[in-house]
C-alpha cells in the first residue's frame, strides 16, 4: 500500500465508528511556548484531555504533522525520520481500553492485512513507588484478541530493556510488560520527570516482526524493544487517565484514549519492508535524486536517507511559515537544508545538483492530503533555492576561516561552533576537513556550545504568545490590531500578491513578514503609513465573529500562509463605520482576517499610543520582506 491509501483507510475505519475527522495542527505550536515544534499528536489536544469540551465531540480522528528535532542525528538508519505523520484516534472520556485495543487490532489485520502472527505487543509493568499497578486489563484483552485470531499469546514480565536483552523471548510469548521508561507516555517522559498539572498514562505498543536475524551487537537476546531491526513499533495506545499533582498521581476527571500510529511505519509493515525509506513519499525523493546525480540509493544509503527526510521536513516547515534563520524554529529549517546540501555534495562532486526542485516532488506526493504544499510550491522552492545558494557562498567563507585555524592537532569546540554558527559550516564538514589534516575536534565542547545556543533560542520562544504575540497587554493588543491595518495597506499599495508569511508582536513593536519580490520605495512606505494612520483616525469598529471556514473564505478573509484552520473559525473585521456585532457588514469592511485575538474594539484606541511608523523594511528570505513598525 502507499501512504495515501493507509491514511484514508484509517480515516474511514474510525469515522465509521463515530469519530469526527479533524485537521492537522501546524508544526509550530500556537499556544504552547514550552516547545518549538509539534512533536506528537497529543500536543494540540492537551486541553481536551484535561476536560475541556471539543467542538467536534468525544471521538476524534486525525493525522498530525510532527517534527522531532532530537532525531536529526538519528536519521540514517532504516526507521528514524525527523518529520512524520502520526495517525491518531481519540476518546475524550468516551470508550477506553477494550474498544481501543480491539479496534486497532482489527484495523491492522482486516484493513491493512497484516498477519496477526507477526504482531507483538507490550504493556505497562506498573510502579509500586507511584501506586500505579500493572495493566492487567490490557494483558487480558490482548490474550483474547490473539486467541480469537488463532494465535498463541503468552504473557512475559520483562521490566527494562536491559532485562529484555538478558532474558529474551520464549516460544509462545507475545505480550510483554515493560517499566515506565518504555510503556508510559507523557510529553515529559517517565512519571518522575512530569511537572505538576501534566497528564500521562500507561500505554500499550504494537510491534511488527519483520523476521530478520537478530544482531547480537545490540544485546544477547532479541525482544520487541530491541533496536536490531527485527521489530518495528507501529502504534501506541496511551490510556491517558492520570495527572501529576503535588501529592503524586491522581485520576483525571475522565478516562481518555490517545492513540498514535506512525503512518510511514504502518505503510512499511503493510509492504513487509523494514526500510521506511522505501515508502512511496520518501521513495519519490530518492528516485529523483538518483536520476539527477546518477548515483544509487543502495550504494550511499545514509546520504540518501538524510536528504529525503530533511528535505521533506523542510518543505512542510516552510509551508507552515517557518523561514531559515539562526534562531528558534528557523534554525532547524536552515540546519535541515544545509545538512541535505552537505550530503548532496558527496553524491554530486561536480556541484551542479540543486535541492530546490525537491519541493515539487514532496508537494506532488502529498497533494491529496496537504494541497497547500502544491498551492505554495513556487514560494517554498524559492526559499530552499535561496538558502542553498547562500550555503554555497558561506562554504567558501567557512573554508577560508578554517584555514586560519592553523595546523594544530586539535580544533577547539568553540572554534568549531563559530564555524557553524557564524559561517554556517556543519560540524561534519569541519570533522571531515580536520581528518584530512590529521587533526581532531573537541566534539564534547562543541556540543556544550550548541546546547547553550539552543537554550537561548528556546527562551526566546517562551516569550511569545498565541498568534505570534509576546503577551496580551494593552500595547501588544493595539499593535496586533495595527498589524491587520498594515497588511491591508500593503496589499493596497503593493498589490494583492502580498500575503502574510509570519508575525511577531511585542508591546514595543510589531513585525510582519510578507510576500513581495523587491525592496519598497520610500514613497510606498509613506503611503502605507498614511493609510494605516487614516484608518486609526476614522475610529472604525473592530468586530469579532465566529463562522464556518467556508463562509470566511467566501468573504475573502486573509489567512496566514501555512496555517491550518478548523471548520468553525474566528474572524476579525475592521469597519465600516456603522458595523456592529449584530450587523458586522463584513463585505464593506476595510480588512477581514482569520485571527484568534486579542484586539482593540475600535481603531481609535490605537491612536492613544501614537502614530504608526515603519522603522525598517528589509529582506527576510527570497521573495519575503520584513517590516518592523511602532506606534510613537
Amino acid at each position: 500500500m502507499d501512504s495515501n491509501t493507509v491514511r484514508q483507510k484509517y480515516f474511514d475505519f474510525f469515522q465509521a465508528r463515530g469519530h469526527a475527522l479533524i485537521p492537522s495542527a501546524s508544526l509550530v505550536p500556537q499556544s504552547d511556548p514550552t516547545t518549538l515544534f509539534t512533536g506528537s499528536g497529543m500536543q494540540p489536544l492537551v486541553p481536551y484531555l484535561l476536560g475541556e469540551k471539543h467542538p467536534k465531540g468525544t471521538r476524534l480522528v486525525d493525522s498530525q504533522k510532527s517534527f522531532r528535532a532530537e532525531d536529526i542525528e538519528e536519521v540514517g538508519d532504516n526507521r528514524h525520520t525527523t518529520f512524520f505523520e502520526m495517525l491518531g484516534n481519540w476518546s475524550l472520556g468516551d470508550y477506553f481500553k477494550k474498544e481501543q485495543l480491539t479496534w486497532f487490532f482489527e484495523f491492522l489485520t482486516t484493513e491493512i492485512g497484516l498477519d496477526s502472527r507477526k504482531l507483538y505487543v507490550t504493556v505497562f509493568d506498573g510502579d509500586d513507588s507511584l501506586g500505579i499497578p500493572r495493566d492487567g486489563e490490557s494483558i487480558e484483552i490482548w490474550k483474547n484478541l490473539f486467541l480469537g485470531a488463532g494465535v498463541t499469546a503468552e504473557f512475559a514480565e520483562i521490566g527494562s530493556e536491559v532485562d529484555g536483552y538478558m532474558r529474551g523471548m520464549k516460544e509462545g510469548e507475545r505480550i510483554f510488560s515493560y517499566n515506565a521508561k518504555k510503556n508510559w507516555w507523557s510529553r515529559s517522559g517517565v512519571p518522575q520527570n512530569m511537572p505538576e498539572g501534566e497528564p500521562g498514562g500507561p500505554d500499550s505498543e504494537v510491534f511488527y516482526d519483520f523476521g530478520t536475524t537478530h544482531d547480537p551487537s545490540f544485546g544477547e537476546h532479541c525482544h520487541p524493544n530491541c533496536d536490531c531491526g527485527r521489530f518495528l513499533e507501529i502504534g501506541n495506545s496511551v490510556f491517558m487517565e492520570y495527572i501529576k499533582t503535588a501529592n503524586g498521581f491522581e485520576k483525571l476527571p475522565q478516562q481518555n484514549v490517545d492513540f498514535g500510529g506512525g503512518l510511514e511505519r504502518i505503510t512499511a509493515a503493510s509492504n513487509d519492508n523494514l526500510d521506511v525509506f522505501k515508502v512511496d513519499t520518501l521513495q519519490a525523493i530518492i528516485q529523483s535524486v538518483e536520476k539527477e546525480t546518477n548515483t544509487s540509493y543502495s550504494e550511499q544509503i545514509e546520504e540518501y536517507r538524510v536528504i529525503a527526510d530533511h528535505m521533506r521536513a523542510a518543505v512542510f516547515m516552510i509551508a507552515d511559515g517557518v523561514m531559515p534563520s539562526n534562531t528558534e524554529q528557523g534554525y532547524f529549517v536552515r540546519r535541515l537544508i544545509r545538512r541535505s546540501a552537505m550530503k548532496a555534495r558527496k553524491l554530486d562532486t561536480k556541484g551542479s545538483y540543486a535541492l530546490g526542485g525537491v519541493a515539487r516532488i514532496v508537494a506532488k506526493s502529498y497533494s491529496n492530503a496537504y494541497p497547500i504544499l502544491l498551492e505554495n510550491v513556487d514560494s517554498i522552492d524559492e526559499v530552499i533555492a535561496a538558502e542553498e545558494t547562500k550555503f554555497r557562498q558561506t562554504l567558501e567563507l567557512g573554508l577560508k576561516q578554517f584555514e586560519k585555524l592553523g595546523t594544530g592537532d586539535t580544533i577547539s569546540g568553540k572554534d568549531a561552533f563559530i564555524l557553524f554558527s557564524t559561517y554556517g559550516f556543519p560540524l561534519e564538514l569541519t570533522v571531515e576537513l580536520a581528518q584530512e589534516r590529521g587533526a581532531t575536534i573537541d566534539v564534547e565542547a562543541f556540543e556544550k556550545e550548541m546546547e547553550q545556543h539552543q537554550e537561548t533560542s528556546r527562551v526566546g520562544a517562551e516569550r511569545r504568545f498565541k498568534g505570534g504575540l509576546a503577551d496580551s497587554t494593552e500595547e501588544t493588543t493595539r499593535l496586533h490590531t495595527t498589524h491587520h491595518l498594515l497588511l491591508k495597506a500593503l496589499q493596497m499599495v503593493l498589490g494583492t500578491h502580498v500575503k502574510q508569511k509570519g508575525s511577531n508582536i511585542t508591546g514595543e513593536r510589531l513585525r510582519i513578514d510578507f510576500s513581495h519580490p523587491e525592496k519598497m520605495t520610500d514613497e510606498e512606505k509613506r503611503e502605507v503609513e498614511r493609510i494605516v494612520n487614516e484608518k486609526i483616525q476614522e475610529a472604525l469598529p473592530v468586530i469579532r465573529t465566529e463562522m464556518p471556514k467556508e463562509r470566511a473564505e467566501q468573504l475573502g478573509a486573509e489567512q496566514e500562509f501555512g496555517q491550518k484552520y478548523p471548520d468553525i473559525v474566528t474572524v476579525y473585521s475592521v469597519g465600516p463605520k456603522d458595523a456592529t456585532q449584530d450587523d458586522p457588514k463584513h463585505h464593506e469592511s476595510f480588512s477581514i482576517e482569520f485571527c484568534g485575538g486579542p484586539h482593540v474594539s475600535n481603531t481609535s484606541e490605537i491612536g492613544t499610543s501614537g502614530t504608526f511608523r515603519i522603522k525598517s523594511e528589509k529582506s527576510a528570505a527570497a521573495g519575503i520582506r520584513r517590516i518592523r513598525g511602532v506606534l510613537e
